[in-house]
């Protein structure tokens, strides 16, 4: 089917990840689309086949591997990062909003109970997809419904919250399915309120979390209880490195890259990490970053109580 690909309206061939990410590291795709409306994707995803398909949003969680990734990538855009406030106070999304846009929009209309958004660069349809959440909230908690489209069969329906299965950072969206618009709950409230809480996470983000370098926030998930970060710290290995990426000094939950690393300097890093805290404290981290394409294994992968990765 890849010759439908390169003959369907808005595909590229051969488009380089690496300026899409935070990490700003990666080979190029072998299909690319960016699409702007609902039928276009339909029309994209009819063409795809067999060929895997990896739906790119901020690229803030996103590892791409040296070598791509051997599929198509769909970037939405257009209709899709539109935000909207209804009169009775639920705010429509569309998958590809950037999550602090989702917050200020709900603030400006006086709108409580998206400001944690603020501190999450991601968007609406990864936030949907692992539940994304921090300062106290998240997507669970204000989470009316989600519009998606399984790019398999082309059907389109509602999820609501209760339907997604919702666990820490965790849904039960499928790989098949896209979502395409989200609607969120709020309360009323003074907008200077939300805005002075919006300011206020910006501002913690900005003295806890390594800001200015190439990192894709969080690299594992918390697990019960306790907090990656501390553990990372609590075994000595703020500061440890792999070639070019080393852990922040300042947040042991961020992996900071230099200008000549790799991609799998990363993923060498992440696993010998997870390996050392495993040893340590007896706790095996669940990456919480998305790893595209094929990267070189170290056996580190393979250690701890089940095999992750």
């Amino acid at each position: 089917m890849t010759d439908g690909l390169g003959s369907t309206r808005g595909v590229r061939a051969g488009v380089v990840l690496a300026p899409m990410t935070t990490y700003k590291l990666g080979g190029p795709a072998d299909w690319f689309a960016e699409i702007e409306d609902e039928q276009h994707l339909i029309d994209v995803l009819a063409a795809t086949g067999a060929v895997d398909v990896l739906v790119l949003g901020r690229g803030s969680n996103l590892l791409v591997a040296d070598a791509g990734y051997r599929g198509l990538v769909i970037r939405l855009s257009g209709e899709f990062v539109q935000i909207v406030v209804d009169p009775d106070g639920v705010v429509r999304a569309g998958g590809a909003a950037p999550l602090p846009r989702v917050a200020r929009a709900g603030a400006e209309a006086g709108r409580c109970g998206l400001e944690f958004y603020a501190g999450i660069p991601g968007t609406v349809g990864g936030a949907v997809k692992m539940n994304a959440g921090g300062h106290g909230s998240d997507t669970a908690s204000c989470l009316i419904s989600a519009r998606v489209i399984d790019r398999f069969t082309g059907g389109r329906y509602d999820r609501t919250a209760a339907d997604l299965g919702f666990d820490y950072r965790h849904s039960n969206i499928e790989p098949s399915e896209i979502v395409l618009s989200a609607r969120f709950s709020t309360r009323d409230c003074e907008r200077a309120a939300a805005e002075a809480r919006i300011r206020g996470i910006t501002r913690w983000r900005k003295e806890h979390q390594p800001g200015g370098t190439f990192n894709a926030g969080s690299v594992f998930k918390n697990p019960p209880g306790d907090a990656a970060g501390r553990l990372i710290d609590e075994a000595g290995l703020k500061g440890h490195r792999c070639g070019g990426v080393a852990v922040s000094e300042m947040h042991g939950n961020f992996f900071v890259a230099d200008e000549d690393a790799t991609a799998q300097d990363v993923w060498d890093l992440v696993w010998a990490v997870r390996r050392r805290v495993g040893e340590a404290a007896g706790v095996w981290l669940e990456p919480e970053i998305q790893f595209a394409g094929v990267f070189d294994r170290t056996g580190d992968e393979l250690m701890g109580s089940e095999t992750v990765g």
